[in-house]
């Protein structure tokens, strides 16, 4: 059947301009529930043969916007309008990586209350990361793929659940840990392990250390429901731009209409309208930046296994096939490098010296516990700056990672300097607050700055040596905090200052440009 376009809804925009002043109230980003998707699952196409379809397909077709494109860009250009026309289609995606990314985390995020031994927990631990790492490059370059162009600033704010996740999971900390833990010897000092004193001697038990394997387990049963709500309750479909690269444009067509459903409005993208463009081997829009990959499209239909490999590998040497490109990839990576380098140096030991600080003040665990909710708060109202940021015009992107960055290294740098209760408060806060606008602003950026048909490679490769780094700093760190309390804050906010300098000499074509 045809879906039925509502009597009020005005016509398409017969034109690809760029100046997107067409937008209609925005949907939810969140899709509903099974019941409403079985109305939408059930649409097919049916090729518009009215006069009306037929003028509305060659002013398209004509349109100079088209001109200089690949194949394949023109088909993304054509996807880009009609999700532009819609104001915002319903969050699709790659949905098996999507989905069972956050089925890892959680059910070894639940195993990880069990082991009783160091070892263990480092297996598990490390399954987790497993599972987040993987999830973190899939949600932005997904949500780009069904966002029109004046809505980007949402990729930023898809950051927020981050600071969200952290407030509850120390929410969460604080009410479980200081109730559900050992205390302390007679000389104040915490009480060691059973195995690592004399037989009679108080020590901490199993039983009475209880707390960090509760939270654990709280944690791993929210990450559980967001897996079920995700995979049951809620239906995604596949990312249209994705099924371009694979040559189902069949695929791409459906899935635009039962976006238009959901909006309820009309999909003015028609196969017919895919077969009637014209293949050009060179793009004026990419110039500069990448060649077009050889095998893309229908042609990946027909490419043998060999052909298919190739075109895989290919992706990463078009990371550096122009002078633009490979100054981009390199920036990109040395911003996530060290991004991850100070951010993890100081979500692994900040805790650690604020409890050393805050015990040399008095303050108790139980209090410790409880500001770091007050010190995680911010960061929900540093990703909304973030987002703000993209809509302003002399500053945007760029010199909200600058400046974001820099205040960033800033705080950590005037933490190892102080030590009260409100400044070590404060100054952690202030290096939240700046570190979840920073990365908001760079996770919606990144996939914004790479074509589609390796934007996920570009994300995915970036991510890993952030992880990687993330795995080098905190050694470095651990051996400088036997030295001195303060001296990891130093490397943190160090490596944080890299990220500042590598952005400044970014690309500025790279910043906010047409995505195809």
């Amino acid at each position: 059947m045809s879906v039925p376009k509502p009597s009020d809804s005005p016509p398409p925009s017969p034109t690809l301009s760029h100046d997107h002043d067409h937008f209609h109230e925005l949907r939810p980003l969140i899709g509903q529930s099974m019941a409403d998707q079985k109305d939408i699952d059930d649409v097919s196409i049916k090729a518009d043969s009215s006069g009306d379809g037929a003028s509305y397909r060659q002013a398209v077709l004509q349109d100079p916007a088209l001109h200089g494109l690949t194949l394949y860009e023109k088909k993304a250009l054509l996807v880009n309008q009609e999700l532009d026309s819609h104001g915002m289609g319903k969050y699709q995606c790659r949905r098996y990586a999507f989905n069972l990314t956050v089925l890892i985390a959680s059910v070894f995020g639940l195993c990880l209350a069990a082991p009783s031994n160091y070892d263990g927990i480092l297996v598990l631990t490390a399954f987790v990361g497993f599972g987040i790492g993987g999830n973190i490059p899939i949600d932005t370059t997904i949500c780009l793929e069904f966002l029109p162009q004046n809505r980007r600033f949402l990729l930023a704010l898809l950051s927020v659940f981050q600071p969200i996740g952290v407030v509850v999971c120390s929410g969460v900390a604080y009410g479980l840990i200081p109730r559900y833990s050992c205390g302390d010897d007679a000389n104040g000092d915490p009480l060691k392990g059973c195995s690592t004193v004399a037989p009679g001697s108080p020590c901490c038990t199993k039983s009475s250390n209880m707390g960090w394997r509760y939270t654990l387990i709280v944690l791993g049963a929210i990450c559980l429901a967001v897996f079920f709500l995700r995979f049951v309750v809620f239906h995604f479909q596949e990312s249209p731009k994705f099924l371009l690269f694979r040559g189902r444009d069949d695929m791409v067509v459906e899935v635009l209409h039962k976006i238009a459903k959901f909006n309820q409005r009309e999909s003015s993208v028609s196969l017919e309208m895919f077969e009637a463009l014209t293949l050009e081997e060179t793009s004026i829009a990419t110039e500069g930046t990448t060649p077009p990959i050889s095998v893309a499209g229908k042609k990946r239909l027909q490419a043998t296994w060999r052909e298919t490999i190739k075109t895989e590998s290919h992706r990463y040497k078009l990371l550096f096939s122009t002078f633009n490109m490979a100054r981009l990839t390199l920036l990109v990576w040395t911003t996530y490098a060290f991004d991850y380098w100070g951010f993890s140096i100081a979500g692994s030991f900040l805790p650690k010296i604020l409890l050393k600080k805050n015990s040399a003040i008095d303050v108790s665990v139980a209090e410790t516990y409880r500001n770091f909710v007050l010190i995680y708060f911010p960061g929900i109202f540093g990703v909304l700056l973030g987002a703000l940021m993209y809509a302003i015009p002399r500053i945007g992107r760029k010199w909200a990672m600058v400046g974001s960055s820099a205040l960033m290294g800033i705080s950590l740098f005037l933490f190892a300097t102080v030590n009260t209760q409100a400044s070590n408060i404060g100054l952690n806060a202030m290096e939240y607050f700046f570190q979840s606008m920073f990365n908001a602003v760079l996770y919606g950026w990144t996939p914004e700055a790479f074509p589609a048909p390796i934007r996920g490679t570009a994300c995915g490769v970036a991510s890993f040596w952030g992880r990687l780094f993330s795995i080098v700093a905190p050694l470095f760190a651990a051996n400088l905090l036997t030295k001195s309390l303060d001296a990891p804050l130093y490397l943190a906010g160090a490596g944080v200052f890299v990220c500042t300098v590598a952005i400044m000499f970014m690309p500025a074509k790279s910043m906010g440009g047409q995505s195809y």
